[in-house]
């Protein structure tokens, strides 16, 4: 028998997983924009300068909210990985994401 409490924290952590996948769903629609947007003007997938900002931006977000920066840093770095990847994909004339059925 499973303790109740550990059901009810159970359900809330499968409730924020569900909410992290749509949010990351969103963003990665905003990037994809993003890498057509770059791809028409002629810009490179990578942007070093915002990727730096963006790290230090959310580094300093997880310290305010008692999360380890470094756990922080290497989430972000993960995310704008697949980001480049899909940029570079738009920009030599593939699809920036994979499309799901």
């Amino acid at each position: 028998m499973t303790p109740p409490e550990l059901v009810r924290l159970r359900e809330s952590i499968d409730n924020i997983d569900a909410a992290l996948i749509y949010l990351l769903a969103e963003r990665f629609k905003c990037t994809q924009s993003v890498g057509e947007l770059k791809a028409r003007l002629g810009l490179p997938p990578a942007d070093p300068g915002r990727e730096a900002q963006q790290i230090a931006r959310l580094r300093a977000l997880a310290e305010g909210a008692k999360l380890d920066p470094e756990f922080a840093e290497k989430f972000l770095a993960f995310v704008i990985r697949e980001v480049i990847h899909h940029h570079e994909r738009i920009a030599s004339g593939g699809p920036g994401e994979p499309r799901r059925a």
